[in-house]
Order: structure tokens, then sequence, then C-alpha cells
């Protein structure tokens, strides 16, 4: 049990399905066990009873030796042997691409049968690890001749840059810096560079890349790839390009170095699972046969590591090979106790300061008083912002712990840099340490008393929640290595991305975000309130004429709707980038949302039985359409012919009814814009902001249930294409084609 939650653990996740099956394979040396135990005490039949799974996966053919052959005739030979392999091909290969069968010469008897179907599983997974690792290691040799001309190109363009005066014909030939065949030349990066032939200069362009607003627009006017410029510019971002280019490489050679031992560990593991179970001795032949094969003899993976290693630390660390290292193999993100140790504090802190809010508001009946409107219409909906931030992370922070619970690998598919991406725990310090703000300073606000004379309050105490507003942007902001650098700036990055999105390549982080923001309404109407209020409202007395201005109507419509709008866009571009059908659907989606948005508020302000039908008929026509999407094409369920009834073919969580109740769960809480259109929001027992604050946090945690049943799917699309590693934008390409250098 041991290895096999080490196994599992060690897995990259969207190569699961390539590595051995050591759980299946041991569950069939479970039902030789079984058979014996059933033998032994005589209650079975004189014919086992195998399990249909096993015989409609296999046929047992005289592939596995002659059926002939019976314990007498075999005696001689199983006493100095067992089983012996064999290499079969149909049609000429080169000797690495044979496949490996197995000769099993104990071919009759009861038990022997389920021996057979061992075998014949056993190879069937050897000969898959062993193609999966020929596939990729022929990848990762393609792509080293790819980056040699990259970093070709890179030298010839440094020279050129360095002494403009120099020549094409005055370079001999290059070398290339990732050598398949020779060995690594460790002389200095300038002996280099004068092998380096700069008249590829004449066949190269750049690689343009939308990284921001102002490149965006260059390779829409003038496409995707611009001549040489021969600047320092240029040579930095391909410098910096060609670095993460290296960096990304390494780290799939060390994970393909990994899936190598991993698998033969496990063919080691259960071969002497098998000797134990079965008493014989089997494995030594079989491990032989491992060992002599492509999968143990091939060093083109670990050759390889050390040129990349060599190449990197010359050309990018400055020949500094402990810098070259840190950066080629950088540590993973230690769990530290001081982080679990100050989520309990705040998490204590905020129980004490909600039991001190509620004794407070019982002990002065603040909600009896005569200004408790007051309070739920100027200053309660200043903090419900802090409120929805912080349910938003604590809701984000379940997600991740349940992702990496079941092996989701969250980091790869939003594109965290390597050891940078928050875990649950840092998330709910973040969150923890903001709820403590926010009570604490509803606190300062729960005075009800004002100055008689001037019938005015506290303006201390009425800036809190601008002060706390403030406090939040600035280190949002904050440009120092401080309290998640890193994190604070992808967030801004992909903000930016989002809101400016016609511009830019539309990314699953910027997506992702679109749609959260899709269920931040109410956070973005509060930000608004907080111009008015702050900006024009009387706040030294508690009040504001906010609602009675047209402007600030008009805003609060367009303000609710710019997510759905920035997520319209996004699409747009999806179409002209796939060239699919997909996202245009997706996108009418979005402006059906953006009516029905638009006819409830305009129904809220104005009010009318028309404007109530039609507010109503196109909420229901968009909380139809929206839940068909997120259902069927987000988290792709509902699939009639799938192995799993209306589910998908491959589900995560072990429980199938989960996804059912997500499912039910999903219509039920997009159902709770009907509380707009029947009035439930005049409820004498509950004020109109405490009802918008309860509609617009069940949004917040209908999303973040769609946030996992959405990741998971992306999970396992990558899955099912193997996609485990970012795609690194090369620098440079041929003048003449697509194809890169």
């Amino acid at each position: 049990m041991k290895f096999e939650k080490e196994f599992t653990a060690q897995m990259v996740p969207e190569w699961e399905e390539a590595y051995m099956n050591y759980n299946f394979l041991k569950t069939i040396l479970q039902e030789i066990v079984s058979f014996r135990r059933r033998r032994l005490n005589q209650t079975s039949p004189s014919y086992p009873q195998r399990p249909n799974s096993f015989y409609r996966v296999f046929s047992l053919t005289n592939r596995f030796g002659n059926n002939n052959y019976n314990d007498t005739d075999s005696s001689a030979t199983a006493a100095t042997q067992l089983i012996t392999e064999s290499e079969i091909q149909e049609e000429p290969q080169p000797p690495e691409w044979q496949n490996y069968q197995t000769m099993f010469f104990r071919s009759s008897g009861e038990e022997a049968e389920y021996e057979l179907v061992f075998f014949r599983r056993l190879d069937d997974e050897f000969n898959k690890v062993l193609c999966f690792y020929k596939d990729k290691v022929d990848e990762v040799m393609m792509e080293a001749e790819e980056l040699n001309k990259q970093m070709d190109a890179l030298f010839a363009l440094k020279v050129k840059i360095s002494d403009p005066r120099i020549h094409s014909s005055s370079a001999p030939s290059n070398s290339g810096v990732l050598p398949l065949e020779e060995e690594i030349d460790e002389s200095p990066e300038r002996d280099q560079t004068k092998m380096v032939a700069l008249d590829i200069l004449n066949h190269v362009k750049i690689n343009l890349t939308p990284e921001s607003a102002v490149s965006t627009l260059k390779v829409i006017f003038d496409g995707t790839k611009s001549d040489l410029s021969f600047s320092k510019k240029e040579l930095r971002t391909a410098q910096r390009k060609l670095k993460q280019a290296f960096v990304e490489f390494h780290r799939k050679l060390r994970l393909l170095k990994s899936y190598s031992y991993l698998n033969q560990l496990a063919f080691s593991k259960i071969m002497k699972k098998y000797d134990k179970v079965t008493s014989r001795n089997a494995s030594t032949a079989y491990l032989d046969m491992v060992k002599s094969s492509y999968l143990s003899q091939s060093d083109e993976v670990v050759k390889l590591m050390e040129r990349v290693e060599a190449a990197f630390i010359t050309h990018f660390a400055n020949a500094n090979r402990s810098q070259g290292m840190r950066d080629l193999r950088p540590r993973a993100r230690r769990d530290k106790h001081q982080v679990s140790f100050f989520v309990g504090c705040f998490f204590g802190l905020s129980i004490a300061l909600v039991v001190a809010v509620i004794l407070t508001i019982h002990a002065r009946d603040l909600l009896k008083s005569a200004g408790r409107d007051q309070y739920m219409i100027n200053i309660f909906p200043l903090y419900s912002l802090f409120v929805y931030i912080v349910l938003h992370m604590l809701i984000y922070a379940a997600n991740i712990y349940f992702w990496k619970r079941f092996r989701v690998n969250y980091a790869f598919i939003f594109g965290f840099k390597q050891t940078t991406e928050l875990g649950y725990k840092e998330i709910l310090l973040l969150s923890s340490a903001l709820l403590v703000l926010t009570l604490a300073a509803v606190l300062s606000n729960l005075e009800m008393e004002m100055d008689e004379s001037t019938q005015s309050f506290t303006t201390l105490t009425e800036l809190v929640p601008l002060g706390l507003v403030t406090v939040v942007v600035v280190i949002m902001l904050c440009p120092f290595n401080i309290i998640y650098r890193a994190s604070r700036f992808f967030l801004i990055v992909s903000l930016w991305q989002c809101v400016w999105a016609p511009l830019y390549k539309v990314t699953f982080p910027a997506f992702f975000l679109g749609d959260q923001l899709t269920s931040q309404v109410e956070l973005l109407r509060t930000v608004e309130f907080y111009i008015c209020y702050y900006g024009w409202g009387d706040f030294k007395r508690r009040s504001n004429t906010c609602d009675q201005s047209n402007i600030y109507e008009i805003f609060y419509i367009l303000v609710a709707v710019l997510p759905y709008w920035f997520r319209f866009v996004q699409c747009v571009r999806q179409v002209f980038e796939r060239k699919e059908y997909d996202p245009a659907l997706n996108g009418l989606k979005y402006l059906s949302t953006i009516v029905a948005v638009v006819t409830r508020t305009i129904y809220v302000q104005r009010r009318g039985r028309s404007m109530r039908i039609i507010a109503a008929s196109s909420s229901g026509l968009a909380t139809i359409y929206s839940t068909y999407w997120d259902v069927v094409k987000d988290w792709g369920l509902l699939c009639r012919d799938s192995k799993n009834p209306w589910l998908r073919d491959k589900l995560i969580l072990p429980n199938k009814s989960v996804y059912f109740v997500a499912m039910v769960m999903n219509v039920i809480l997009r159902l709770a814009w009907m509380q707009t259109v029947l009035d439930f929001h005049e409820a004498p027992w509950l004020h109109r902001s405490g009802m918008i604050f309860i509609v617009a946090s069940l949004e917040i945690v209908r999303r973040g249930l769609w946030n996992f049943f959405r990741v998971e799917n992306e999970h396992l699309n990558n899955v099912g294409k193997f996609r485990a590693f970012k795609s690194v934008p090369l620098p440079f390409s041929y003048e003449d084609g697509d194809k890169e250098l």
C-alpha cells in the first residue's frame, strides 16, 4: 500500500494513463490469492468463477505458449524457468521498437488461467509504457534540434549587435549549443559565438507575441513576424524567451526521466509481488527483459539533461552553476508552520469579533433603532464589499484543497510560475486577515449615537471603510516583494488582459477571471457606491442621494454589464483565433445575460407590469441557456453515451452522486434572480440591502461550485491529450513559412 500511494503521488497527473496500471495488476494477483484460498477450503466449484471483466478484455491464445503443455510435460522446464520473453514485430522496425510478449510454460490448470491473464496484461502495460516513452523521447530530441537553431540565431544576433561591422562571410558555420551526438564544447561563450554563421540572420525573422496592447496591434496590422532590427531590446527579448524555453524543456526532461524510473520500479514491485503470491521465481527473467529494453537502456534523456544544464549555465547564468541550477530546478514551496498558526489565530479572532458584533447589536437593540435604515442603506453596503471578497477567497481556498486532493494540476492549468502559486493555506491566511480587519471596522461603525446639535457622526469613524479599501488597494499594488507579490501581479496582469480582451490572446486565467467577475456584479456596484457616497454624498451625516441621480442609475447598469461584456469580447476574439462556432455560441450566452441584467435593473428602478414580464422572460431564457452551457460545455456532463450514465467517461470524484447534486445546485442557485421580479426584497423581516447581500453571496457560492468542475474538466482534457507543459513561444522563425527555427 505504501508503494502504491508513493507511485500515484509522483505521477505526472496529465500522464497518469500512460503509467503502468499497478492497481489492476495487483487486483489480478488478489484473484489468484482468493482462488487458492477457495481451493484450500474446498468451498469453491471445480472451476473458478473468473471475473468477466478480465475475459472480455483479454483473449487467451497460444501467443503465450503452447496450450498443450501440462504440468507433467513442462515440469522439467518449469524447474529451471517459468517464463521467457520474446520480441515480436509485425513489420521491419528498429530494434528498440519491438513489442515484448511473455511465454508462460505452465499454461494448463485452473490457477494458470489467472496467471495467463496476469502476464497478458503485464505485457500490454509494458508495451504501453515503452511506446509512450519512445514517443516522448523523440519529441524532446526534435525540440532540442529546434533549440539548437534558436541559439545559433541568438549568437549571430549577439555578435551582430556587439559589432555591426562584422559581415556574415567573416564567421564560420555554427556548431550548435545542444549537440545530439558530440560532447559539449566547454569553451567560453565568446569562443562559441565565433562559430556562428552570421548569414543565418538573413533567413530569420522575429516572432511577435502579443505581450502588450501595442504589440497586439502590431501583430494585427503587421502580421506575426517582423524583420530583425538588431537592437539591444530585441536581443534582451530573445534571451528572455529562450531562457524560459530552456527552463520548461529541462522540466520536461526531468519528468521524463522520472517516468522511466517510476515505471521500472513498478514492474519490479509487481513481479516480486507475483513471486510472493505464487511462490515462484519469475521476476528475475522478466526484470532482465525490462533492464535490457529501451526503457532502461536509453540514455538520450540523461545526456540531453546534462547538455541543457551546461548550456543554460553558460549562456543564461553567467557561468554561475548554483544560480543556473536554481533557475532550472526551483525548489517546491514548503508549507510553513507560521502560516497555519496565523490562520488559526485570525479565525479565532474572527469568531470573537462576530460574537462581539452580535452582543453589541443585542445590547443596544440596534435592530429596532431609528437609525437602522440609515445604517443599512449607507454603511452596510460599504462593508459588504469586503465580505464578498472574503467569501470568494474562502471558496477558492476550498477549491484548491479539493483540486490538490484529487490530483488536479491547477497550477499548470492557470499557468502559475513554479513555486509561486498559492496553496489553500495561504489563501485562508489572506482571507482571515481581511475578515478580522473588516469585523473590527464594523464594530467601530455600530455606534448609533450622534451629535444632536449637528446631527453628524464622528468623521474618523465614518472614514474607516474608505481607509480599509485604501489599505487593500495599496497592498495589491505594492511593488515590493512582500505579501505574495508574484501572485498579486499575476492577478493584476490577468485582470488587465480581461479588461482589454480584444487586444490580448484569450488565455485560461483571463477568461476564468472574467467569469469570476460576472459573479461579483454587486461588488462592482458597491465600488460605484463608494465613489458616490464619499464623493458626492454626505458621509458625515450618513446620507446620500445616489439613487436620485440619473447618471448613477445609468452607471449602475453599465457596471453590472461590464463583466459580461468582457467575456463576450473574449468569445469574439476566440472565434477569429480558433475558427470555431462554440465560442460564438458562448458569446450569445453572455449577450442573453446582458439583456437579462439590464431588464431586471430597469424593472427595479422603474417598476411596471410590462417591464416585469420582460425581465422575467429574459432572465428565464438566460438561466436555461447558461445552465445548459455550465453543465454540458464547461463541465462536460450530461453525456448520453457515456459509460457513466449522464455524466462523462472520466470522473475524478469517486462518488458519482456529487455530480448530480452539483447540477441541481447550479440550477437552484441560478434562480436567485427570481427574488427581483417576485419582490422578495420588500419582505418586512429583511431589509432590501440584506436581501441584495444574500443573493450576491449565493451567486458567489454558485461560482465556487462551478470553479471546481470547470477546472476538473480542463484537467481531464489535458490528460486526454497528455498536455503537461506550457507552450513557450520561441523568438525566431524562418523567413519563408511558419516553421520555427
